[in-house]
């Protein structure tokens, strides 16, 4: 074999099983969420989308009574968006990325929950136009403090 084909061979396979590590740890099961979206919001199926092709298993609840299910869940008016989340103890305000969850249920603070506030143009159920880098809030602690920037579904 010659040398430019050994070098093929080793980039090949240290390329399939970057794929396969990658794919594995995408099909990890997660937690299940629940997620309780007003009918006739379609950002919000979409941030119900971007968690399923992220590997998380997604039960929705619609209801045209969404300050009732923040109130529930203790989720302060600065913090709210059009959807309410609930996944391993903790609430999820509005368009926060995959990853953002991924991140607090494997480190575990001391919270209530994560939030993006508002609807970022870009955030996960948001996209088309020009993303906007916006911040997703650890709160429930005191105070709420920034727990990631992200443009998109990226952290920045």
């Amino acid at each position: 074999m010659s040398r430019l084909a050994s070098r093929r061979l080793v980039l090949s396979l240290i390329a399939s099983g970057a794929v396969l590590g990658a794919t594995r740890l995408r099909a990890q099961p997660s937690a299940p969420v629940k997620v309780w979206k007003d009918p006739n919001c379609g950002c919000c199926s979409g941030w119900v989308d971007h968690l399923r092709r992220n590997g998380f298993v997604v039960a929705v609840f619609e209801t045209a009574d969404m300050q009732a299910v923040k109130a529930q869940r203790r989720v302060p008016a600065a913090l709210a968006s059009c959807h309410t989340a609930e996944v391993g103890g903790y609430i999820i305000e509005g368009h926060v990325p995959a990853s953002a969850i991924r991140r607090l249920l494997s480190e575990k603070p001391e919270a209530l929950g994560l939030a993006v506030p508002g609807m970022p143009i870009g955030s996960p159920g948001m996209e088309g136009g020009t993303p906007e880098t916006y911040e997703v809030v650890l709160f429930g602690t005191r105070p709420a403090a920034v727990y990631g920037r992200f443009l998109g579904d990226q952290p920045v």
